[in-house]
């Protein structure tokens, strides 16, 4: 919102200056984000008319001006502008005036003719980007003024950076009003009373989608002056809040869009077929616009029309073939009302953002719509004449909004604010904002204001006193609180300690978006459908993980692009997973590790990293849990991992997590050239440890046998020391498999495996007996269970 500093002084008009007007602009929540100077930096320029002109001698485009400044002699001044004329009034640089862009006046010879001056145009004044010719000023300015004085151009632009919900300032009046309240003044603002109508007639309006647009005003003026110009302060008055002046109707209803806030349009009377229908578009309908863009409507768009077709974007912008023209004679004039929800977002959708589509999206007052359209209807009497009809309001009021109540209770704003305000200065701030009040006992019943679409809540209305009050008034105090120390097991493993760990084994920690790819998302975990984002940030950001390695797969080929080829990811982070009508979130951590195990040295040979490395690094998190005999791997297939290169995770039989290398058709489809192996695990099996207690040391000393067998090659190493520990006592303290051969003297499809069997126990020393038993024992349950033979 962009408005001249004198403009909002004709409202309000605080003995302050521009710098505090703009700090106390700010504080109450409308900052001020640019105060710019209306015009350029010039002296000694007056208002001169033109007595008479001829030609130069010896140029066609330059006249030899006669020109009175008010001195006892008229000045020659030499000019080439092509619409100067005898008795026009225009600006003049004096001898020794100074012009924006460092441009002194000094007398001069134009071809041979002396010039003593000149005579400017707006761009020249630092008015105007760009100019046609001289500046025309009215026929009555004084001569000899100040040119500066006589248009007031010791003024300044202030622009406001609004939020969303003080949409109620989008217009001077909102403004001044908030300065008034700020400042204890009453506010001046025009007298808008109805036009008498001097004709009857009326164009019918029809509501289609009254939900959509439940009040249009509209009126029949008859019989402008084509040929009128705008008055030159609304010219200024709209240039100095960054429009630029196009004809008297369209600037008319520009100023009341800056004036009032509301948004206004006019239609060439004579382009209007049947009567106004405010519809959606239907299907294959196009709009030419004001701006020369021809529009295929969407179907749910929200347009004016007529018997012909969509004549504007409602709320949005006008048509071009039902705009009013140079040669219009007759106009309907449009006020409405629009819901923000049907309008909120559609501009954008058709790649536009004008000022009534801002205005719309963040509502305007349906009060307004009556005033804005008698206002209008007064400044175009006065500029371009005419005979105006009645006004014709067609409304739904059941569907305008209404304000409901609220509750402020003097407790809550002390509370909130940290603040005693009395209640009586509670009451005068609001009443000033134009609520009204009823008194309940120690609260109040506040309705706000019809244009006040963001107080809502008994908070909303703490802010208002808050701002009005203002923040620098409240007082600094440290808030009280009473804190609870949170009870935290001794055995639960914090997330911060697996960090740690993955961290000393050479891992670095990542950070992906939770939003993922889809088409990674399908390759990397096929079996469980993803959620799809309603309003994605961009294609490849649509679904929302159901495991982590989408993520980390994408960080991996983004640094091997980068010549890194050697890499050790993980991540902490939430999955989401669809369950029925529920969304399950579950925290696990995740890892990736590709290249080479160790960066190239002399003290050790060059080894791809392999299965078992991953592996190694999750039995060192199992390890921090106390319950490392409480985890087991399990060869299983993952639609996402190598088959032969693929394990399920266990804690306690339940699955937490899968480790494997990635499937090589899944790496061609991703375009990724070499191995990686992917694991992920469920936060929480790693956070339940146990606690460490202590076992008496035996003082006894143990036995080791060393036992080889044969079993077939699918069995598995953990398979066998599952059974082992099954069948032997509680003296079996350790089981290691310190070999495998497959090979000659080995029948086809079988292993062999040799592992170590310590037996130890507390009360006495182990007899051969004991352990001959033992190894007996252990034999025969792996004969039963796998089909195991002992090597021989």
């Amino acid at each position: 919102m962009k408005f001249s500093e004198q403009w909002l002084r004709e409202w309000v008009n605080p003995s302050i200056s521009t710098a505090e007007l703009a700090e106390q602009l700010t504080m109450a929540g409308l900052e001020v984000d640019a105060i710019e100077a209306v015009a350029g930096a010039f002296d000694h320029v007056v208002v001169g008319e033109v007595l008479s002109l001829e030609k130069h001698p010896d140029a066609d485009k330059l006249r030899v001006c006669q020109v009175n400044v008010g001195d006892k002699a008229p000045l020659q001044i030499v000019c080439g502008a092509a619409n100067v004329h005898a008795g026009m009034k225009a600006p003049v640089a004096l001898i020794g005036a100074n012009l924006p862009g460092d441009l002194k006046i000094k007398k001069s010879k134009l071809r041979g003719v002396e010039s003593f001056g000149m005579l400017c145009s707006a761009k020249e004044l630092g008015l105007a980007e760009s100019a046609d010719g001289l500046l025309p000023l009215s026929a009555d300015a004084p001569v000899g003024q100040s040119v500066r004085d006589y248009l007031q151009l010791d003024d300044v632009s202030l622009e406001l950076g609004l939020t969303p919900n003080r949409g109620d300032c989008l217009g001077l009046e909102g403004v001044a009003r908030e300065v008034a309240v700020l400042n204890r003044m009453t506010l001046k603002s025009p007298d808008i009373s109805p036009v008498t109508a001097t004709i009857r007639d009326t164009f019918p309006v029809k509501l289609t989608e009254e939900k959509d647009c439940p009040q249009y005003c509209g009126r029949v003026i008859r019989g402008i002056n084509p040929r009128a110009l705008t008055p030159f302060w609304m010219q200024e008055r709209l240039r100095r809040s960054g429009l630029r002046s196009v004809s008297p109707v369209v600037d008319v209803t520009n100023y009341v869009l800056l004036e009032l806030g509301q948004p206004m349009h006019a239609f060439d009377l004579a382009k209007l077929r049947g009567g106004i229908e405010v519809r959606h578009a239907r299907q294959g309908e196009k709009l030419l616009l004001l701006d020369g863009q021809t529009m295929e409507l969407q179907q749910e768009t929200l347009v004016i029309a007529d018997s012909a077709g969509p004549l504007a974007l409602a709320g949005i912008m006008g048509g071009e073939e039902s705009a009013v023209r140079d040669d219009t004679v007759d106009i309907f004039l449009e006020s409405a009302f629009f819901n923000p929800l049907t309008i909120a977002g559609k501009a954008r959708s058709y790649g536009l953002h004008t000022d009534s589509s801002h205005r719309f999206e963040r509502g305007v007052s349906p009060e307004l719509q009556p005033r804005a359209i008698e206002r209008a209807t007064a400044l175009l009497l006065e500029i371009v004449g005419g005979k105006p009809g009645p006004v014709v309001k067609t409304q739904n009021p059941a569907l305008l909004p209404t304000r409901a109540p609220i509750q402020l209770r003097e407790a809550r704003v002390g509370h909130i604010l940290g603040n005693s305000i009395p209640a009586a200065e509670i009451e005068d701030i609001l009443s000033r904002l134009g609520m009204s009040l009823t008194q309940k006992d120690s609260a109040w019943e506040v309705k706000p204001p019809a244009f006040r679409f963001d107080i809502s809540i008994e908070e909303d209305l703490v802010e208002e006193v808050a701002r009005i009050y203002g923040y620098n008034r409240l007082k600094l105090e440290q808030p009280l609180s009473t804190l609870t120390i949170g009870r935290l097991s001794e055995s639960r493993l914090a997330l911060r300690r697996i960090r740690e760990v993955l961290v000393d084994l050479g891992y670095q920690e990542a950070v992906t978006y939770s939003f993922v790819d889809p088409r990674y998302q399908q390759a990397l975990d096929p079996d469980v459908p993803a959620i799809a984002l309603a309003n994605p940030i961009s294609a490849d950001m649509s679904v929302m993980r159901t495991n982590l390695w989408a993520g980390l797969v994408q960080a991996v080929q983004y640094n091997l692009n980068r010549q890194q080829n050697r890499l050790s990811l993980f991540e902490c982070g939430l999955k989401f997973v669809k369950q029925a009508n529920d969304l399950k979130q579950e925290m696990v951590v995740a890892g990736l590790l590709t290249g080479k195990a160790v960066p190239e040295q002399w003290g050790e040979s060059k080894r791809a990293v392999d299965f078992y490395d991953v592996k190694g690094a999750l039995e060192t998190l199992f390890e921090l849990t106390g319950c490392f005999s409480r985890f087991n791997f399990s060869s299983a297939q993952h639609p996402a991992l190598h088959p032969g290169q693929s394990a399920r995770i266990f804690r306690d039989d339940v699955p937490v997590g899968w480790l494997g290398a990635i499937h090589p058709q899944v790496a061609k489809s991703l375009d990724i050239d070499q191995t990686m192996y992917l694991f992920e695990l469920t936060t929480d099996s790693l956070q339940r440890g146990s606690l460490p207690t202590y076992q008496a040391v035996s003082k006894y000393p143990a036995v080791r046998r060393d036992l080889a067998i044969v079993v077939d090659k699918a069995v598995s190493a953990q398979n066998v020391q599952d059974c082992i520990r099954k069948a032997a006592p509680q003296t079996l303290v350790k089981v290691e498999l310190f070999d495998m051969y497959t090979g000659e003297g080995i029948d086809s499809g079988r292993k062999s495996l040799a592992l170590g069997l310590t037996l130890q126990d507390l009360s006495r020393t182990l007899t051969e007996s004991d352990v001959e038993t033992v190894q007996q024992r252990v034999v025969e349950q792996l004969q039963k269970d796998l089909g195991a033979t002992l090597r021989q």
